[in-house]
């Protein structure tokens, strides 16, 4: 079961796993210009609709509108392609580069709904390398907030996930996250307003520090 609030701090963990957008970098208004296009080509309430999508796989936000005559894989493929066509303004959260540069490379995963393409995309757009281990949209049957993507990250790096400390934005990745039987920080950077949680939260990775024991387990430090 998850801990929550600042009990992260006192913890030390066997592996990081990141979801990326609005958790490593910020790529909202690159993603509702696109998301919005298509919600205005197919009716819906732009603005409403717009705050459902974020932490969610195309396929599944599409999926959830059940619009008449629509083939949700077709049109998440077309969301694909114009979200790898527009990455103006995708750029990382403050601290994000110099944090994950301070990683043991296999200590840490990205774990995202984005398609893989888009994925490798948004991050070169925002200056961070692709870490060794990187759990896509295509690789589960279920998007968050199914837990098994941050289980599936766990597996790659070879620890259980109960070992792991999940950072993330949205309320779909924390409650997969939650699911999966990993701690969770949550990461307010883009949030608009403020989020009711019980977990402990950061605004950027800047006053944010990693320790790595004598048993190669991380910890973190809070920068006054």
């Amino acid at each position: 079961m998850s801990i929550s609030g600042s009990a992260v701090f006192n913890q030390r963990y066997r592996a990081f796993l990141f979801d990326m957008d609005g958790t490593l970098l910020n790529s909202i208004a690159a993603a509702e210009r696109v998301w919005g296009i298509w919600a205005e080509r197919h009716g819906l309430d732009v603005a409403a609709f717009l705050s459902t999508i974020h932490g969610a796989r195309a396929i599944d936000t599409i999926t959830r509108q059940a619009l008449p005559g629509v083939d949700p894989e077709v049109e998440a493929q077309w969301i694909t392609q114009a979200e790898l066509d527009d990455v103006e303004g995708v750029v990382a959260i403050s601290g994000a580069v110099e944090f994950l540069r301070s990683l043991p490379g296999d200590q840490w995963a990205l774990v995202t709904s984005a398609p893989k393409a888009l994925a490798l995309r948004r991050l070169q757009a925002a200056g961070i390398a692709p870490p060794a281990v990187l759990v896509t949209a295509e690789d589960v049957a279920n998007g968050k907030p199914d837990p098994a993507c941050y289980v599936l990250g766990a597996q790659r790096l070879g620890v259980p996930v109960e070992d792991c400390l999940v950072f993330e934005d949205a309320t779909v990745g924390i409650r997969a996250g939650e699911a999966a039987g990993a701690d969770v920080l949550v990461v307010t950077a883009t949030h608009l307003t403020p989020m009711v949680t019980t977990h402990a939260a950061i605004d950027g990775y800047e006053r944010l520090q990693v320790q790595r024991d004598a048993d190669c387990l991380l910890g973190l430090q809070r920068l006054s």
